[in-house]
């Protein structure tokens, strides 16, 4: 496990802690990849499954933002659905469209066939990734680790890939409850032991990933779901690392999700930073929250969004600047590098 920076030596890291900094620390959701040519050209000659076998091109591409943007942190090139190939499930991508697992979830016998993983042989590639990347990065510069929530990465599962209506899931949520509870507490205790591992390997912050819980009800996501994530996040209590809790139009959800445990919750850009800080309360950090699609409008209009959600921070302690999402394919270059100068002014 990788010694973390001591207090201002790494600006994620005190703002995890809500000690108080000039200005925010900046990082992007899916800053690894998407809108720079370099890892398009590397995309070209590899799948996106290569490159997560291959721990220095992993490396690589996990890099290349920090090298382009000076972000703050960097997140390690991987997918949230990584962990579904050890137990047992037939994982390929398809060119757009995104992932595809054709032995998906059907019945619920099918959850009594999820193999046994040893995160540490599995996902080693992963791990082994952190490890260059951590070696490599100055101190002040975070490495995030990550992983799929137990209900998202379900999802994906049941539905055999992406979904708008989620109607496979729900069907097995409501029908088949005690299956669907099995399902989500053998991917809990996957995802815990795969983010411990990374913590292990060199990552020093963790996000959480439910980006599909907001398409539940506020009451379907505590009766089914906050107890799963809340055991993901029990099981990294004693690592030292921050833990971040992000989802998708979860405005509804965000009380529940504060309370399913993490030292911060990643809000998107729906609901304004000031409203949703006051709701999750300010014993924890937050995240967020501009939308991705700002980034394709003109620099000046870029620059005055920033600045709105800087001012709904308010310079409070604890604020991690990002996106409400992840960067989008479109986005242009120089805007990203706008954002990073207009965050960075505000401590200058």
């Amino acid at each position: 496990m990788a010694v973390s920076p001591g207090a201002g030596e790494c600006p994620l890291l005190d703002a995890c802690a809500r000690r108080p900094l000039p200005r925010p620390p900046v990082w992007f959701m899916r800053q690894a990849g998407r809108v720079l040519p370099e890892y398009r050209e590397i995309r070209s000659r590899h799948s996106l499954l290569d490159i997560c076998a291959d721990p220095a091109l992993a490396a690589e591409v996990t890099l290349q933002p920090v090298r382009r943007f000076d972000v703050d942190a960097a997140i390690i090139f991987a997918d949230i659905l990584l962990p579904i190939v050890p137990l047992g499930f037939d994982l390929r991508f398809v060119a757009g469209e995104g992932p595809a697992i054709d032995n998906r979830i059907e019945h619920a016998d099918d959850v009594d066939r999820l193999r046994d993983v040893v995160i540490e042989d599995a996902l080693a590639p992963t791990l082994e990734a952190i490890r260059i990347v951590r070696a490599t990065l100055p101190p002040a510069v975070a490495l995030i680790g990550f992983a799929g929530a137990p209900f998202t990465v379900a999802s994906y599962l049941i539905e055999g890939g992406p979904s708008r209506s989620f109607v496979r899931t729900r069907r097995f949520m409501h029908g088949e409850p005690r299956a669907f509870a099995r399902l989500l507490a053998t991917l809990a205790q996957v995802t815990a032991a795969y983010l411990r591992a990374q913590i292990h390997a060199g990552a020093q912050v963790v996000q959480l990933f439910d980006s599909w819980a907001g398409n539940l009800s506020p009451a379907d996501y505590v009766a089914h779901v906050r107890s799963h994530s809340a055991a993901v996040f029990a099981g990294l209590a004693e690592m030292g690392a921050p833990a971040l809790h992000f989802g998708t139009a979860t405005g509804g959800l965000l009380e529940a999700m504060r309370d399913a445990g993490g030292d911060g919750v990643g809000v998107d850009w729906r609901i304004p930073l000031d409203v949703a800080w006051r709701r999750i309360g300010y014993d924890r950090c937050i995240q967020g929250n501009l939308d991705p699609g700002v980034l394709l409008a003109p620099a000046a209009e870029i620059e005055r969004q920033v600045d709105r959600v800087l001012a709904e921070a308010g310079g409070r302690p604890g604020h991690i600047f990002n996106l409400g999402h992840g960067l989008l394919p479109e986005t242009p270059v120089d805007a990203v590098c706008t954002v990073v100068e207009r965050v960075r002014a505000r401590g200058a």
